[in-house]
């Protein structure tokens, strides 16, 4: 193949990456498969239609029961670092004393990276017992409160001065039993994953090291993604308001060497990227479903630090509805969605299976259905009740109730991830 050839073939692939970071291609190929579905051509589920009402009546009854003055938070990591009514950005704030806003949101920011970035699912054995309150966390809220005091602890600092932050070095250099003791994990209170957390955790590390124009040239952090779109270059004032997706796309183009599953175009990795037979799309994009759950959650987790340093982030819609096992159980709970094959459910299947590519993609677009439904019974409107608070009022508490009352909160279908798809 002559160089011209190698370049084009370079140049194709780049563009390719490039669609499938976007939320629209997300929405479109999930759509295609919704719609093959319904149509009766998947070999895995039927959509109940008639359904949606009860699944939106379902997830506005868990909402006003959870906000009853309705003021609906956006679906965050922070609503888990605020887990047993503690106010621990207050802590965080007073941990370091009076500094720039500036300072304080890149603290802010390293703390939501780190925390998210560890929210897989931990099983239903593990807990977290915090020292100063006494209270026990368990699953995405002690997964919450343990990185917080792992964090403020100096866990992923190489700086002893400087223990309340991120960094290369920190990350590159962290063993996984001292991440094991700081979220006390033992024999009798085992963590799932807890190798692949801290595996993420270094490759992380290696990710900012190798872009010191992103992350920082002199201590890399993840707060450079902040401080790129806060002011990106020297003589450029603080930006003034910032797009929901832009925050995204600088995640998805700077972090997409990271994650574990293989998936790529000419060598470029994709990340939650992954094929399926019957969706079309142009060029190499063509089979490539994408997700991009756990760079959404962080994106949405992100929102609130930008608009606590006082930037205005707009486009919220642009992010999708997370494909992950509370609100794809809330559709197959609620009878949404329904199994062909009911033993489908006693089998372990792995993040790339057909069966689990459909779920996701289909969780995806009928969140947009669900969620106009919701606003309807709320009588809210987009504005006032973007999809971020859906989520959160929302389809992933009303997920989580369903999960506990049919499986003691296990997920209708196992999957066996590396911890960064569910």
């Amino acid at each position: 193949m002559t160089e011209a050839h190698n370049v084009l073939g370079n140049v194709e692939a780049e563009e390719a990456a490039a669609i499938l970071r976007s939320t629209r291609a997300v929405r479109d190929r999930s759509r295609q498969l919704l719609d093959r579905a319904r149509a009766g051509d998947s070999k895995w589920f039927e959509v109940d239609d008639g359904a949606l009402d009860t699944a939106a009546r379902t997830v506005a009854d868990v909402t006003k029961k959870r906000y009853p003055k309705g003021h609906i938070p956006l679906h965050s990591r922070w609503r888990h670092l605020e887990a047993g009514g503690v106010d621990r950005k207050a802590e965080l704030e007073r941990l370091l004393g009076k500094v720039p806003r500036a300072v304080l949101g890149e603290v802010l920011f390293d703390l939501t990276f780190v925390s998210v970035l560890l929210d897989a699912g931990a099983g239903p054995d593990w807990s977290y017992v915090e020292p100063a309150t006494g209270q026990t966390f368990t699953r995405s809220e002690g997964l919450g409160v343990a990185s917080f005091h792992a964090f403020t602890a100096g866990l992923f600092s190489s700086n002893k001065n400087h223990p309340c932050q991120v960094d290369a070095d920190g990350l590159r250099g962290l063993a996984t039993d001292h991440l094991a003791s700081a979220f006390q994990v033992r024999d009798n209170n085992p963590l799932v994953g807890i190798e692949g957390r801290a595996i993420l955790l270094r490759r992380l590390g290696e990710a900012m090291q190798e872009q010191p124009e992103v992350f920082g040239y002199e201590v890399p952090r993840p707060s450079g993604i902040y401080a790129q779109i806060m002011s990106p270059a020297p003589d450029v004032p603080p930006t003034a308001d910032v797009s929901a997706h832009d925050i995204l796309s600088q995640i998805l183009i700077s972090c997409s060497g990271i994650w574990p599953a293989g998936n790529a175009i000419g060598g470029i990795p994709l990340g939650d990227c992954w094929r399926h037979e019957a969706v079309r799309g142009e060029g190499l994009t063509d089979g490539w479903v994408p997700f991009h759950k756990l760079s959404q959650w962080l994106t949405y987790s992100l929102l609130e630090p930008f608009a606590w340093s006082g930037v205005q982030v707009r486009g919220l819609d642009a992010l999708t509805a997370l494909p992950e096992y509370r609100n794809g159980g809330l559709l197959i709970d609620s009878g949404v969605l329904r199994l062909r094959d009911e033993s489908s459910v006693r089998q372990t299947w792995k993040p790339g299976d057909e069966i689990i590519v459909e779920w996701r993609a289909m969780t995806v677009a009928l969140m947009d259905e669900v969620a106009e439904r919701v606003r309807h019974l709320l009588h809210l409107d987009a504005q006032r009740m973007p999809l971020a608070c859906v989520l959160e009022g929302g389809t992933w508490a009303a997920g989580r109730e369903l999960a506990q009352q049919r499986r003691k909160g296990l997920p209708p279908l196992q999957v066996a991830s590396d911890g960064t798809v569910f």
